[in-house]
């Protein structure tokens, strides 16, 4: 029973899509974003569960793969829609709001992109899902946290800016350090340790506003690493 612990474990993570997607359509948009980071431990979780039992198989990578396509695709279009069709002036062209859902589009390329490229067995190419879904529930949680910038953070033309460049980021071919362990020795995970360190500094200070501070970071992080490395 324990070799299927890794594939429960990736439904939990389907199940917090599914009904975090039920819960952003009603309004309830705080709970949603709740959901999407339940999730991501649940997909940290299967991944490393897999290693540690040797029950790694081609369905447990589909099926994450599925399930991270509705939780940290669908769910973050139908956050941003809402937030667009909430923001948009009345009586204006609410389809402007359907631009959100081509985050799930370049989210399901970047997914299947990932499932058939050997280059991402130690590393990302292109934004992973969780980062991007990660990102995009800040959104809300910052605008109600500072409702002083709350107009520019939600506003129609910023978000459309957003989903545009987050849909680039998610299939561009920028490499990535992966933060999953394999192992907790210090050589091998410095990197991972250190940004860890500082992220939860920046969240300790900033809180949540460090989130997209955070993805940035690690873009930049990322980037650096390629460069000095000299591949």
């Amino acid at each position: 029973m324990l070799r299927h612990l890794p594939n429960s474990i990736t439904c939990a993570n389907l199940l917090c899509g599914c009904i975090g997607i039920v819960q952003a359509l009603q309004g309830q948009v705080y709970t949603a974003c709740l959901l999407v980071g339940l999730a991501v431990v649940f997909d940290f979780l299967d991944g490393f569960a897999a290693r540690l039992l040797h029950a790694a198989s081609p369905i447990g990578k589909d099926l994450d793969s599925l399930a991270d396509v509705v939780t940290f695709g669908v769910l973050p279009s139908v956050i941003v829609y809402g937030l667009m069709e909430k923001s948009l002036p009345e009586g204006e062209n609410g389809w402007v709001a359907y631009v959100a859902f081509l985050i799930a589009v370049f989210s399901a390329l970047r997914l299947a992109k990932f499932n058939n490229d050997p280059r991402q067995s130690e590393a990302f190419i292109g934004l992973p899902t969780p980062a991007n879904a990660i990102l995009v529930c800040s959104l809300p949680l910052i605008a109600d946290r500072y409702p002083q910038i709350a107009p520019f953070v939600t506003a129609p033309a910023g978000l459309i800016a957003l989903t545009l460049l987050m849909s680039f980021l998610l299939v561009a071919e920028i490499p990535l350090f992966a933060l999953k362990f394999k192992s907790f020795g210090w050589h091998e995970n410095r990197v991972r340790y250190g940004f860890l360190a500082v992220s939860a500094l920046l969240l300790a200070v900033w809180q949540i506003i460090a989130i997209p501070v955070i993805i940035f970071l690690y873009i930049v992080v990322s980037l650096i690493l390629r460069f000095t490395s000299g591949r």
